[in-house]
């Protein structure tokens, strides 16, 4: 009899497959692994259990994100179809024309598991990102019909595949025979294309975009970045480094700082010389290099609710507009440079001033980054569920009091006299900015972009609907599970709801 494979195992089963072709095709990524590996190993040693407090080893030993470049709707909405297949949804939407300072015209969702117990099995996620031909600001009227003409004229994924896709979506998983077809056919489809390329068509869309060049230019896809999680982003910058790895200058995301650690810092390899076959205009074959794919890592902090993630965003502002004001000329005479890899930039680049002054450095930027931190954000999760700026879940306290006096009613008290623990909630998703910045970081160069003319508008509604699917609100999940969590704890408790921290969401 076959074995019946669930969605999540199928998930398992090709990001492992497909982490080990990525590997022979990109030999740096396997370093990146060993690298990780090893310093996961390290941290767990010296910090024991407060390192898995944003989840067990062994999720974060597994855990793996890739990142793939589309060119159409329809393309898309395949795309969904597979990782349906996965048990996978398309969550947020991110808009990274408006996040980057170079040329990069495209909008994304992230496709992943949304329930806890799925993302405890197996959080593979894949960052997908759509081209806008539609938008002027990056293609005429002429270039955006040839580009329309070539997406649609190309077949990303066989009708096997899809066909195989939907079955096990609509049935819950595959049977052995079909889920090892499924998953060969599905690994193959991101696998790196050796056909040939049109190099005057692939340089033409090039000179706008480096980006859609990669979309656009050639008769496949591929996976563009695959992507571990380490426990400490700037000790691997430090390793990787010594190696003689060249990484991107900066480390995406929050400044590394002594309170709790949010959201997502990200940072890369460069992306790499790989050869390639290019077909000139008399047809003839000709060998060449392109650099279109790198390796990414990230560590994974606790999810902010809405109002934690707003003062994020105004605390990017507040360290652009203090090194713009030239308040902070932090060089190494005052407080020494940033260690290697602690470092924090605007989108990979470095700040540009308008008054003759030199732009500020990373490690500059990372210093007055964390100054701001330190002034704004909670040393502690405590104070960060207090302050309804982070997402928890809470949980009724086995050896609580037992006094006999009847608990407390509100969330802190509870809290505080030892009724409830709070568990923070890993953020699964991305941030725009640090996204466009680990593209940009890996550009050749900025491409065109005409702002004198209007954008074309996409938004989470448009993307929902080019692809068929709803594309969720990341916040909305994270409420929900926090929402759930108090709801227990009232029942258990036998007390009327606990509110939740300011900011937060009530059951």
């Amino acid at each position: 009899m076959n074995p019946r494979y669930a969605p999540w195992q199928l998930r398992a089963a090709f990001a492992a497959r497909l982490s080990d072709m990525y590997g022979r095709e990109v030999p740096a990524y396997t370093t990146l692994v060993d690298v990780t590996r090893a310093v996961n190993e390290d941290v767990l040693r010296e910090r024991g259990a407060a390192a898995e407090r944003l989840g067990s080893i062994g999720r974060v030993t597994a855990e793996r994100h890739g990142a793939i470049r589309v060119g159409t709707p329809a393309e898309l909405g395949q795309v969904a179809r597979v990782f349906g297949a996965l048990g996978m949804r398309p969550v947020g939407f991110y808009d990274l024309r408006e996040a980057a300072a170079s040329a990069v015209p495209v909008v994304s969702t992230a496709f992943r598991p949304v329930d806890a117990d799925e993302l405890a099995r197996n959080p593979f996620r894949v960052f997908t990102s759509l081209l806008t031909p539609a938008d002027p600001r990056f293609f005429d009227e002429g270039l955006r019909k040839r580009l329309e003409d070539f997406l649609a004229a190309r077949e990303l994924f066989p009708p096997e595949l899809l066909a195989l896709a939907d079955r096990a979506e609509a049935d819950g998983g595959l049977a052995g025979a079909d889920a090892e077809r499924f998953l060969g056919l599905a690994v193959a489809a991101f696998e790196l294309s050796r056909e040939p390329i049109d190099k005057a068509w692939y340089e033409e869309l090039e000179r706008v975009s480096a980006v859609a060049a990669d979309i656009g230019g050639v008769r496949g896809t591929h996976i563009n970045h695959l992507t571990p999680r380490v426990l400490d982003i700037d000790e691997l910058y430090r390793r990787m480094t010594a190696r003689g790895v060249r990484m991107i200058d900066t480390v995406q995301g929050p400044p590394a700082w002594d309170g709790p650690d949010v959201l997502l810092r990200q940072t890369s390899f460069r992306a790499l010389d790989e050869p390639r076959a290019l077909r000139l205009a008399d047809g003839s074959v000709t060998s060449g290099v392109l650099r279109v794919r790198f390796g990414e890592v990230e560590a994974r902090g606790i999810a902010l609710t809405r109002a934690g993630r707003a003062l994020y965003d105004e605390l990017l502002t507040r360290v652009d507009d203090r090194l713009a004001s030239g308040d902070d000329r932090l060089a190494s005479g005052d407080g020494g440079p940033a260690r290697d890899g602690d470092r924090f930039a605007r989108g990979g680049d470095r700040l540009a001033r308008g008054d003759g002054r030199r732009p500020a450095t990373p490690a500059e930027r990372a210093q007055a980054a964390r100054a701001v931190w330190s002034a704004a954000l909670p040393r502690t999760e405590r104070e960060l569920a207090a302050r309804g700026l982070g997402h928890f879940t809470y949980h009724v306290v086995a050896d609580r009091p037992r006094d006999g006096a009847p608990p407390p009613t509100g969330l802190g008290d509870l809290l505080d006299a030892g009724w409830v623990r709070a568990e923070p909630l890993v953020y699964e998703d991305f941030l725009p900015r640090s996204a466009a910045g680990i593209f940009q970081s890996n550009l050749e160069g900025a491409g065109v972009r005409d702002d004198a003319v209007a954008g074309a508008a996409y938004d989470s509604a448009w993307l929902s609907g080019a692809m068929g699917r709803e594309v969720l609100d990341p916040f909305d999940l994270y409420e929900a599970r926090q929402r759930a969590s108090l709801a227990v704890v009232a029942r258990k408790l036998r007390v009327p709801g606990p509110g939740a921290p300011a900011g937060g969401c009530a059951p």
